[in-house]
């Protein structure tokens, strides 16, 4: 990479939440990173561990059998004592300044200005880790690898992230290998994996931006089927009459099975990406992931539902038993089926960890026909008219539910059990 540029420090524009606790939701005191890669104070860790819970990260839930040795982030602590002065300096009316400006480090050439947007800013990011992981194929393929040279990438890694993108987009084993070719190989992996999550979480975030400057200059009186609503619409029942609408049902979300990372509308018929977690009372019915099955149980018959997917980036939609492992994922096992959407352009069917990728188009609304009597399973895409996605043949000795997953990427992202006219 280049060397050392003698240009000034680059500024850096934060607000409390970006260097907050969410439990005490004040500035980080004494910071613990948890081997998931999330931050908390230290004394709001052990209070909350000390009231019952075990050892588990209050975001994702991740845990571990025994107490976690906590030990101080000094890079978050030093960022929070930066802005503690910063924010001091403002108070007092000067600017908070750098007293001897020094050139950033070679390994963050990154040029953030106050005027670039999200996604532009997310694009740099990309282009980074692209080079990152160019280094480490790079020393992989010479075949002689210094053991230093692990820790240097894991150092290059933990600087570029630092600067304004969740950590939590790493594996929680950023290194697992003994050998310095293992430990490449992960280093590999991690970063192949958060290059693949920035250019699924900038993607969305564009196609939201450009939703949004949509819906300031459009009036929404006459919505088509084929246009993005707002927010605020998709609730409302859709103009189209469905041929399965003798057979709808209108499903709602148990609380019970609800993820902490999801919340739920006072209907119980939309599902939200939380920005933190919900307290829930703890249950062996809980899904560790961001994932949610419905109250109605489905044993005989023929039931029909459509779900709102516009404003989620990453979804899975489908059925499952109620006796569907709590740790497991939505089409990964024997009791469940679903239709899933990647964010990369994909659309698959999942069964039993069986994929049967489907195609290239992005269905907004998804149209669920169980057949109890025959023995079907079909997706629709609905929008002019309904088009079949998949039709399998279904045989279940238990009842199912309508089963959903949010992948919990980005907060903020719903999906919703749609009106259908009758």
């Amino acid at each position: 990479m280049a060397g050392p540029d003698s240009g000034p420090a680059i500024p850096v524009w934060l607000a409390e939440d970006d260097l907050g606790c969410i439990i005490c939701q004040e500035l980080l005191a004494w910071p613990a990173t948890l081997p998931c890669g999330h931050s908390f104070c230290r004394k709001c860790l052990m209070g909350l561990w000390s009231s019952g819970r075990r050892w588990s990260c209050p975001t994702c839930r991740e845990g571990a059998a025994q107490p976690l040795e906590l030990r101080k982030n000094t890079m978050l602590q030093d960022l929070a004592d930066k802005y503690s002065r910063a924010v001091r300096e403002l108070e007092a009316g000067s600017p908070a300044r750098d007293p001897a400006p020094r050139p950033p480090r070679r390994t963050a050439q990154l040029r953030v200005e106050a005027h670039k947007s999200i996604a532009e800013v997310g694009r740099e990011l990309a282009e980074l880790v692209e080079q990152l992981v160019d280094i480490v194929r790079s020393l992989q393929r010479q075949r002689h690898i210094p053991e230093s040279g692990a820790d240097n990438q894991v150092s290059i890694l933990a600087e570029a992230l630092s600067g304004g993108v969740d950590l939590s987009l790493a594996s929680p084993k950023l290194v697992t290998s003994d050998t310095p070719d293992g430990k490449m190989g992960d280093i590999l992996r991690d970063l192949e994996e958060i290059q693949e999550k920035l250019r699924e979480n900038f993607t969305w975030k564009e196609a939201l931006e450009e939703q949004m400057q949509d819906s300031l200059v459009e009036l929404p009186e006459a919505p088509s089927s084929s246009s993005c609503p707002l927010p605020v619409q998709s609730h409302l029942a859709p103009k189209r009459t469905s041929s399965f609408a003798q057979w709808a049902i209108s499903p709602t979300f148990d609380l019970g099975s609800l993820s902490c990372s999801l919340e739920v509308s006072e209907d119980h018929r939309t599902v939200t990406v939380s920005h933190y977690p919900q307290p829930y009372p703890w249950s062996h019915e809980r899904f560790a992931s961001c994932q949610a099955l419905c109250s109605q149980a489905l044993s005989s018959g023929r039931q029909y539902w459509e779900v709102d997917t516009q404003h989620c980036s990453h979804w899975a939609v489908g059925v499952a038993s109620q006796g569907m492992r709590r740790d497991q994922i939505l089409g990964r096992t024997r009791d469940s089926w679903c239709v899933e959407w990647k964010g990369t352009s994909q659309l698959s069917v999942w069964h039993m960890a069986k994929e049967t990728v489907l195609c290239s188009d992005r269905p907004n609304v998804v149209g669920i026909w169980l057949d109890l009597e025959e023995g079907k399973l079909a997706f629709y895409s609905m929008a002019n008219q309904e088009k079949l996605l998949y039709e399998c043949p279904i045989s279940a000795s238990f009842p199912l539910h309508p089963a959903f997953w949010l992948y919990g990427l980005n907060p903020g992202n719903s999906l919703s059990i749609r009106e259908i006219n009758i």
